[in-house]
């Protein structure tokens, strides 16, 4: 069956009891077979032999631009671009000849030679995946010192920064925009010396289509697309003596902030973030799954009183910022599906202004909020008109996990040796069901936990919703509560919410309930998250690390029903009376925009 897979430990060529058709090939004297169909890039690395690459992203950009990846086939002239070139029987390739060496330094030295060079400045700084090649071809001078274009670094969207100086034309960001989110807002422009990456007609990336997702930013090997960076408005508010600063942070950053810090991926440090924050002189800490936590109560209630009535059926969710703006441009007609709902972390903001506030005798205009969001979409939503209260927004500042990151670095905190510390009183009590907020089909599981209890009038115990949960970019299920089928889909990744929206808008779906979450996978894969490089990406699943240790969080909880939290219960009994509520309604839900 030929050699076996050093990575796998299963003979080349079979998959479970599926037996594929094998091809033999030698790669620096090495006698490989691998399936047919298979890339000489997936060979080597099958083979435990590397090729560096540029342009590549797995199932994303295989385009072969960048020519990195060269090898020598033998018995052909040139050289062959190992990520597209397909293996054939009997080929002998060579990876690392002097000839290959020397190509690839000349290549490398050509992209270099039109890039800022400005790497002790840069936010990607030892996480750039240019930078990284150029200590491996020990790249000390550059031969090619000719013109340079210079462009205009455009930062007038809220939340992404995008500067052409940086960028190496990999068309990553242009690959992921385009085939996985569909939005297509930034292309390759011009032909030759004069290509870049640009939006129609050259306008700011504000000025577009763009709904901020930010998964551009994840697939960049440079710092060419990188988030609107609030880190110095929080410093500032933390000097003065006379704001109150709280802070909160989303599901998904606990499960990613470690790896920062060179922790394994997926690696839950709730409590370790939680002591630096607090180190970092927050006045209180508190959590976002307690906003996740409200939001179930509000939005399963809301789902409840639509399901009954067949009112705007299916409701849609509105948690994901980048989503909602998705349906406002894209779907106008559609935006009455949406829940009414604010998110998770702006809900808990305007319980922080007014719950919080009158409790503690603190005048809401000396409170700053700080969100930690796993999602750069966050920092266009936090300054949306409709999520304000008495004319102060809900949040006042969002940070993505790495600008959280930086922020601990900057304080010469020891992140890994702190001890675990608890979130604050009031508004750091959350359950099992808020924490799964974190990935695709934990809004439904959590809104369904609730609803089903609420419908039944009972305490069920069958709480695991895992036809709703995995990888898949939709998944649909019926869901038989109190002897009513409720037929739900879940969706990540704006490609397949695509999809969805032209069933409803075409009167084929007859879903009742849908989450939609703008990022593949949902937050945990966020544009504000931990970026890995290409190759860590092809050969980790990140997704499901990340995943597991969220669904871990849950099932370790002492409470897993968002309307069993104990603190939504007070908060209700004391402020808000019930879900649905006059000053519920004011406080914790918001309308949207259909004129786009």
């Amino acid at each position: 069956m030929g050699q076996k897979c050093p990575k796998r430990n299963v003979p080349l060529g079979q998959k479970g009891n599926i037996m594929e058709e094998l091809v033999n090939i030698i790669i620096d004297n090495q006698k490989v077979s691998v399936p047919k169909g298979t890339t000489i890039l997936q060979a080597a690395k099958e083979a435990g032999i590397d090729i560096p690459t540029l342009c590549f992203l797995k199932d994303i950009n295989e385009i072969g631009d960048c020519r990195m990846c060269i090898v020598k086939v033998e018995g052909r002239r040139g050289f062959a671009t190992s990520c597209i070139q397909k293996v054939e029987e009997g080929m002998v390739i060579k990876t690392n000849t002097p000839e290959i060496m020397e190509a690839r330094h000349v290549i490398l030295d050509l992209i270099i030679s039109n890039h800022d060079k400005d790497c002790l400045t840069c936010s990607r700084m030892g996480n750039c995946e240019l930078q990284q090649l150029a200590k491996k071809f020990n790249i000390q001078t550059i031969e090619f010192k000719g013109e340079r274009i210079e462009n205009q670094i455009d930062d007038l969207s809220p939340a992404i920064v995008r500067d052409p100086n940086k960028c190496i034309l990999c068309r990553r960001c242009v690959a992921v925009c385009k085939n996985v989110q569909k939005i297509g807002a930034i292309d390759c422009a011009n032909r030759g010396f004069e290509s870049n990456i640009s939006t129609s007609y050259g306008k700011s990336l504000n000025d577009t289509n763009c709904v901020n997702c930010g998964q551009c930013i994840e697939a960049c090997p440079t710092a060419a697309l990188h988030e609107k960076e609030n880190i110095d408005d929080v410093w500032v508010k933390l000097k003065d003596p006379d704001t109150h600063v709280i802070v909160q942070t989303a599901p998904a950053v606990r499960v990613a902030l470690g790896e920062e810090f060179d922790m394994p991926i997926g690696t839950n440090v709730t409590g370790k973030m939680v002591t630096a924050l607090k180190r970092l002189g927050f006045d209180k800490v508190f959590d976002t799954n307690t906003g996740a936590d409200f939001t179930i109560m509000e939005e399963a209630s809301e789902f409840i009183e639509r399901f009954k009535e067949n009112d705007n059926i299916p409701m849609i969710t509105s948690c994901c910022p980048a989503w909602v703006k998705y349906i406002e441009i894209n779907y106008p007609e559609l935006v009455p599906h949406l829940s009414s709902c604010k998110s998770p972390h702006e809900m808990l903001g305007g319980l922080i202004k007014t719950y919080y506030a009158k409790n503690e005798n603190i005048e809401p205009e000396k409170i700053f909020v700080v969100s930690v969001m796993p999602c750069i979409a966050k920092k266009y939503e936090r300054q949306r008109n409709e999520l304000s209260n008495n004319g102060l927004f809900d949040v006042d500042c969002v940070i993505t996990t790495r600008e959280l990151a930086r922020m601990i670095k900057y304080a010469n905190i020891r992140f890994e040796n702190l001890e675990d510390t608890e979130f604050d009183n009031p508004l750091g009590v959350s359950t099992g069901a808020a924490s799964i907020f974190g990935t695709t089909g934990g809004v439904m599981e959590a809104a369904l936990r609730t609803a089903q209890d609420i419908l039944t009038g009972q305490d069920l115990n069958d709480i695991n919703f895992e036809a709703v949960r995995g990888e898949k970019g939709i998944k649909k299920a019926t869901v038989n509560i109190d002897g009513k089928d409720i037929k739900v889909a879940v969706v990540s990744g704006l490609g397949n919410a695509q999809k969805i929206m032209e069933e409803i808008k075409s009167g084929r779906a007859d879903y009742q309930f849908v989450e939609i979450m703008a990022c593949p996978g949902g937050c945990i894969m966020g544009g504000g998250q931990p970026i890995k490089s290409s190759t860590i990406r092809s050969e980790v699943d990140i997704r499901k690390l990340r995943a597991d240790s969220i669904y871990s969080i849950d099932e370790k909880s002492k409470i897993r029903k968002s309307h069993e939290n104990p603190v939504v219960k007070k908060v209700y009994e004391e402020f808000l009376d019930t879900p649905g509520s006059y000053r519920a309604e004011k406080l914790l839900h918001t309308t949207y925009k259909t004129n786009e």
